[in-house]
């Protein structure tokens, strides 16, 4: 197939003109450039709005292989790491533009199927894909992607509102995705992870962005700084840190973690606190909230069924991490040791 026809065998007919009308699609795919108005949009952000703007890319054998991801996990994937980045806005996800280099060990039916995870992420955040570019590669394949969406102007969440005294939060366990790929790495024979942990495997392969949390914290107005657990927890931590200018005090204890990851790491001998700070690609919300704030935004997130965890505050003075560990047995001589986290987390120009 050439390239137009191939775009058709992965595109044509997965989203109505009058869906995406409805995400305010002038024109979709088909043509040298889409056009939308946001103005259009049934997004239910009230104007005025601002436009977000988000781009990832993944490349075989950085972000994924055969081993960890089948292909309709790499499109949904791909597009589930855009669409979190606008969640951490506090917006609303709206359009995609899709860019794929495909090397010839991509034959039209594996793209297929990545189109497929493409397109089930799409459906499940209201995201029209509108368009994108299609090259050759020489030996591993690249997709980025980019994602458009729209928040109220007086509400987007930044990472640099972080102010002393505030709560530290995070909206969902982490360590899941770092537990699932070190199961997917280390399974014997295809398969046997997911057939033996498969909710940490799930969460690696098809996470899950946290659109409706960011919603709910832009529309209390208490929430000074957000981020998403993209790189790790520890150094989104330090983003917020660094651009706020404060101090942010972790503690051990209070850190959410699921029973699967934690069962999985106790089976393979490894402490999940390394996975928990610098895994990544959890995709849930760590930010900042006014103390105040904190009964009525639990309260608002439980009737949403949405998980919201207090894990430390935040401290005036150099931009730095501290993790308070647990020291002792019981509660009765429980104490605390303050240590200093490492800015780290996944950096892809670490040598």
């Amino acid at each position: 197939m050439d390239e137009f026809a191939s775009i058709h065998h992965w595109t044509g007919a997965r989203q109505s003109a009058e869906w995406q009308q409805r995400r305010g699609v002038v024109l979709g795919i088909g043509d040298d450039t889409a056009i939308v108005d946001g103005e259009l949009a049934e997004d239910g952000v009230a104007a005025p709005k601002q436009m977000l703007l988000a781009v990832d890319t993944m490349v075989e054998t950085v972000h994924f292989n055969v081993v960890t991801m089948r292909e309709e996990d790499i499109g949904y994937k791909a597009l589930a790491a855009n669409v979190s980045d606008i969640a951490a806005m506090g917006g609303v996800p709206l359009h995609a533009l899709v860019s794929v280099s495909v090397p010839r060990t991509w034959g039209p039916e594996r793209m297929r199927r990545l189109y497929d995870g493409l397109y089930a992420c799409a459906e499940r955040y209201g995201v029209a894909l509108i368009g994108g570019d299609t090259t050759s590669a020489p030996a591993h394949m690249v997709i980025s992607v980019t994602v458009t969406g729209t928040v109220e102007a007086s509400l987007a969440l930044r990472r640099s509102g972080a102010k002393p005294g505030d709560a530290v939060f995070v909206t969902g366990a982490v360590g899941m995705s770092a537990a699932g790929l070190h199961a997917l790495l280390a399974q014997s024979e295809d398969g046997a992870a997911e057939a033996a942990h498969p909710a940490i495997v799930q969460a690696h392969r098809r996470p899950t962005p946290s659109v409706r949390a960011g919603r709910l914290l832009a529309a209390h107005g208490s929430c000074h700084a957000l981020n998403d657990v993209s790189d790790g927890l520890a150094s989104e931590a330090w983003e917020i840190a660094e651009a706020s200018g404060v101090r942010i005090v972790l503690r051990e204890t209070e850190l959410p973690r699921s029973g699967s990851m934690a069962a999985y790491a106790s089976e393979a001998g490894i402490d999940p606190l390394d996975w928990m700070l610098y895994g990544g690609e959890d995709y849930v919300l760590l930010g900042t909230i006014d103390q105040t704030s904190v009964k009525a935004t639990q309260d608002s997130f439980r009737h949403e069924g949405i998980p919201f965890f207090i894990i430390g505050e935040v401290e005036a003075g150099d931009a730095k991490v501290d993790l308070m560990r647990a020291a002792g047995s019981g509660h009765s001589n429980m104490q605390e040791k303050r240590v200093a986290l490492a800015k780290r987390g996944y950096n892809h120009f670490e040598r």
